[in-house]
């Protein structure tokens, strides 16, 4: 069994942050994963066709070493993404430092960033501050925490998740930290940004670790929603240190529920630290045609300006779920369709066959929607495809963010 714990940090890595004069806050803005040696790597992007630089340096560094990673670059307050040929090169330049400061190749570096889009990224400055800041990585929690500190961007806090399991009778552990706020609607494929790492000091092949992260992914970061919009620097990578001596194969049903158990976490902490976020919402398709139609109805319902801002004032208009379920594209029968704020068991039914159910109470459901959180259940009766979908409503203080960003 796995179990959420915290500060269970991974044998074999550490960690670090600094100041490199990224972020005009002046807080820290470059941070370092380090593997004590080439660790087990798997990763995913974002599906947006305009990528950042450190992207396709990545997706290249993995195929030359066959999925190992030494060291893990991180740096936020640029994103390193629409500047050409300079942008490469100054994600490159970062990759050579790294390699030079830590013994290792220049293809066994991970680059990331978050930030501005289309502003040069000043790699002399993270090449300045490296090798002072690989003097004082370290293996303990607070290392740890100094990692998901530096990489925020408009997040309010960090986003951490921790998992202990016994295989064997042996312990392995996972960590995770993960950034993200706004710009959130992860299409993560083999195929504010979210960025993602997760370490595990299991010892498992990287075809086996991209298994294990693809199935993680899909009910989790591919699950969720702030304001449906596709960064082009959406990341999660997954290292596998072996540092525990634990062999794990592929299928291992333990690891697989931990990573999820661990993906979930995060994936719900970057929903409820969405940009500007009063209100929390669970998504509950049921009975749809098939998973990928419950899959377009939630997204329908996760990125309706109308539904959000209904949210935002707790207003139960219900209709306007009928709405978005009837232009989704998913197969449906108008007159089929019921809807309960809240569960099947005790919820408020607001939707009985397509229609005002008798029992409705606006009264009710007005406060039900008052919480932070709260559910919405929809059962089509057309199958037995489901999706759990995680998103948020949309407020004035979401526009306030986003027109001053940059300036």
């Amino acid at each position: 069994m796995s179990e959420i714990s915290t500060f269970l940090i991974p044998k074999g890595f550490r960690f670090g942050a600094t100041n490199a004069g990224l972020k005009a806050s002046g807080r820290t803005d470059f941070a370092l994963i380090v593997a004590d040696a080439p660790a087990s790597a798997a990763a995913m992007y974002t599906a947006n066709r305009v990528s950042a630089a450190p992207l396709a340096v990545d997706k290249a560094h993995l195929r030359a070493t066959g999925g190992k990673v030494r060291v893990a670059a991180i740096n936020a307050g640029n994103a390193n993404c629409a500047a050409g040929q300079a942008g490469l090169d100054a994600a490159n330049a970062t990759c050579a430092a790294a390699a030079k400061v830590f013994g290792c190749a220049a293809e066994e570096v991970f680059p990331s960033s978050t930030g501005i889009i289309g502003v040069p990224l000043p790699a002399e400055k993270l090449i300045a501050v490296m090798p002072t800041l690989a003097e004082q990585i370290g293996a303990e929690s607070d290392h740890f925490q100094q990692v998901a500190q530096a990489i925020l961007t408009t997040d309010l806090v960090e986003k951490t998740a921790f998992a202990r399991l016994e295989i064997g009778g042996r312990e392995v552990r996972i960590a995770a930290l993960c950034k993200g706020s706004g710009m959130i609607h992860p299409q993560l494929v083999s195929h504010a940004t979210m960025l993602v790492y997760i370490l595990t000091d299991a010892e498992i092949e990287p075809a086996a670790l991209d298994g294990y992260l693809r199935g993680a992914v899909e009910v989790s970061f591919n699950r969720i929603s702030v304001d449906g919009d596709t960064s082009t620097n959406d990341t999660v990578l997954l290292l596998a240190s072996g540092a525990s001596g634990v062999k794990i194969g592929a299928g291992n049903a333990e690891f697989g529920a931990a990573l999820r158990q661990v993906c979930t976490s995060l994936a719900k902490q970057v929903v409820a630290d969405g940009e500007g976020v009063t209100h929390v919402v669970e998504l509950r398709i049921n009975g749809a045609a098939s998973d990928a139609d419950a899959l377009k109805i939630a997204k329908a319902i996760a990125h309706s300006p109308l539904i959000k801002t209904a949210w935002a004032g707790c207003d139960p208009n219900w209709g306007r779920l009928m709405a978005a379920i009837g232009y989704s594209g998913a197969e449906i029968d108008p007159e089929r369709i019921d809807i309960w704020f809240g569960d099947l068991r005790d919820g408020i039914r607001v939707c009985r066959d397509g229609g005002r159910a008798e029992e409705f109470d606006e009264a009710a459901a007005h406060a039900y929607l008052k919480q932070d959180e709260f559910t919405i259940t929809i059962e089509l009766h057309q199958g037995a495809g489901k999706c759990v979908f995680w998103t948020t409503d949309l407020t004035a203080e979401y526009v306030h963010i986003n027109a001053d960003y940059s300036t």
